[in-house]
Parts: C-alpha cells; structure tokens; sequence
C-alpha cells in the first residue's frame, strides 16, 4: 500500500496543474488573499498554458542539442582517435557553468537579438556539463567482458559502439539527461527578461506590480513541471538500468 503513496500524490500534482492550467480561475479564490489593492489573483496578461508549453518547448530545444553535442563528444573522447582531446572537452562544457546565465544573456543579445534565441544559449551551455560527464561515465565503465564478447563476435568499432556500448550506457545518460532538464526548467524562467515566452513573465509581472499571487502561481507551476518530469525520467531510468542489468547477466 506504501508503495502506492508517492504515485499517488503525482498523479494529484499532475491533475491539480492541468486543471490551474486550463482553468485557473477555479483557484482564484485560493490565491486573492495574496493580492493587494484589488489587483487580480490570476495571471491576467496571457495564457498560463500558453506559457508552460512555451517554456517546455524551449526547455526542450536546448535539452536536445545539448544532447547531440555532448554525447558526440564522449563517443569521440572515448575512442583512441580523439582520447587526447578529453582535457578540451571538458573544458568546453564547463563554460555554461562558468558564467552566471543572466551574464550568458546579456552577452548574448547583442549577437542574437531578444527572445528565445539567447534562453536557447544559455540552457544550451548549461546542459552540457551532467550530459557529457554521465555519457562519459557510462562508456568507459562498460563492463570489458561484454565489449571482448562482441569484438570476439567480429563486430566492428563503430557496431560496438551503437549495439553494445551505448545501450548499456542508457540508464547513466538519462541521469544527467534528468539533471540537465531540472536545471534548464528553473534556468529558463530568467528567459523572459530578454522577451523570451517562458513562465518567467509570470514572476516577473509579480515582482514589478507587488503581487505575490503572480510570483507563487509562476513559481509552483515550474517546480510542479521539475518534479513531474524528474519523475518521469527517473521511472525512465530505472526501467533501462533492469533492462540492461539482464542483458549484462545473459552476457
């Protein structure tokens, strides 16, 4: 019965923030104690799903790109062809970590413009770093009789490399996966102060207009968001560690 308790309480978290989505004035009496001078309780200066779709989809962009990179560069650092430009790697996808993202931005702009394109940046060097790393990690910690049991089954380097060692590698890429997309979905609210659709406008019209209804409406969505999809990811996760895990047994 225990077991059935944390999955309980997403499946609510999950209802409660698709009914505030779709129909936010059912919580607006919830929330107007909050407000002041009669000001509205309910974000009133566009849509709420609008904007959580906006963010996701940016959240999502960023997140895929950082993937093709990063891993592209484990795969390289890891074979003999490109080891000795492990050091270079990593210092590449440090940078994101470097600078604050509102000083990402800032540099940013100027080249690209307002709106999404300088968010897409910063989530961008941002979810680098825990990509690379655990797609590095996941790699080289192959296990060696599983990789000499396919090279003494005649498979190349690059069939090895797609049939036996990423997919073992799965369940440690989706944990940095995970991370990168929790720290893009908090990272990407600071989007909307270059003119970026992201639920950023939400908190931002609260801190400019006194009203912390705004600013708490903003706020949970995101963390509603984070802890849904780290959940997600999570299940994920665990659903190819078993999977691998038998593989490797019947290896």
């Amino acid at each position: 019965m225990k077991a059935w308790i944390p999955l309980l309480l997403r499946f609510c978290l999950l209802v409660l923030l698709i009914a505030f989505l779709t129909n936010p004035l059912w919580f607006e009496p919830l929330l107007k104690p909050l407000t002041q001078n009669g000001a509205p309780a309910i974000y009133n200066q566009g849509s709420l799903l609008s904007l959580a779709l906006l963010h996701l989809r940016t959240v999502a962009i960023a997140t895929v790109a950082a993937m093709v990179v990063a891993v592209a560069l484990a795969i390289l650092v890891t074979r003999p062809v490109g080891a000795e430009f492990l050091p270079l790697s990593r210092s590449l996808v440090n940078i994101g970590q470097t600078f604050p993202p509102v000083a990402v931005l800032a540099l940013a702009v100027p080249a690209v413009g307002f709106g999404e394109k300088p968010t897409l940046i910063a989530l961008f060097l941002y979810g680098l770093l825990p990509i690379f790393e655990n797609t590095l990690t996941g790699l080289t910690t192959t296990p060696a009789n599983i990789v000499e049991a396919a090279r003494g089954a005649g498979m190349t380097g690059w069939q090895r490399l797609l049939k036996v060692e990423l997919p073992l590698s799965v369940p440690v890429m989706l944990a940095g996966i995970r991370l990168s997309v929790v720290i893009s979905l908090a990272t990407a609210t600071i989007g909307s102060t270059v003119a970026a659709k992201t639920l950023g406008e939400v908190i931002i019209a609260g801190l400019q207009s006194n009203n912390l209804a705004f600013v708490l409406q903003g706020g949970l969505i995101v963390a509603a968001l984070a802890v849904l999809i780290y959940d997600a990811l999570s299940a994920l996760e665990r659903m190819a560690a078993r999977r691998m895990g038998q593989v490797a047994q019947a290896a």
